[in-house]
């Protein structure tokens, strides 16, 4: 009997980091997708992630109910939620260091194993709209995104106390002779908010880098 893909034991690299700032490189991989605007307390924040878990185990689950299986096909467990964070345009031009909820702006995405291609995701998205409609359903998309060269690290604790972990990487990144391409970072969620107290919880955080120019003398 296949046994099962659980991404907490072989990908420990990808999603399990160390609490000490380290350098990865990240290949090409398939995810699905929604945007969104606004402060994660308000309603459609959840509402986007409700809307791509119930792809998500579809995915998972609907390929065991019938005979007719992707090409390479496994069992796996769902991948945690990920969300790349940014602030509008708006924002960006009155920005003083501070950030405000309101003026987010976030990718929310949950990795796909390698054998869901987009033909089969627009079988499991029709399928589920017919089943259990959903307007933010039209929203989802199917993405292949290659992340390239990251400083990463696990943060333990309060989201807003997450500051502390990117000041470390920063410095990290410099003493490696890395820049950081920008402020936009993704986040790994894996831990429940509504099962783990604040001070317990464990998000990755991952920025992009490059290299910093050499410079002749």
């Amino acid at each position: 009997m296949p046994v099962k893909h659980e991404w907490r034991k072989k990908e420990k690299s990808l999603y399990l980091p160390k609490t000490l700032p380290e350098v990865i490189d990240i290949p090409k991989l398939n995810y699905i997708t929604i945007h969104g605007e606004g402060s994660p307390a308000e309603e459609a924040f959840t509402n986007c992630i409700g809307a791509l878990y119930s792809l998500a185990y579809a995915i998972k689950m609907l390929p065991k109910k019938t005979d007719e299986k992707p090409r390479g096909y496994f069992d796996f467990t769902v991948y945690p939620l990920e969300g790349v964070w940014d602030i509008n345009e708006k924002a960006k031009e009155s920005y003083s260091g501070k950030i405000k909820k309101e003026d987010l702006i976030y990718k929310l995405m949950i990795r796909q194993p390698d054998f869901v291609e987009l033909p089969f995701f627009k079988e499991i998205l029709n399928y589920v709209k017919n089943k259990k409609p959903n307007p933010l359903l039209n929203q989802v998309n199917f993405e292949t995104i290659l992340e390239g060269k990251c400083v990463q690290m696990l943060h333990l604790g309060r989201f807003e106390d997450e500051p502390i972990s990117f000041e470390k990487m920063e410095a990290f990144a410099k003493d490696q002779g890395l820049n950081r391409l920008s402020k936009v970072h993704k986040e790994i969620y894996l831990s429940d908010t509504r099962k783990v107290a604040p001070e317990k919880l464990k998000t990755v955080l991952r920025f992009r880098v490059r290299a910093v120019p050499y410079k002749s003398v």
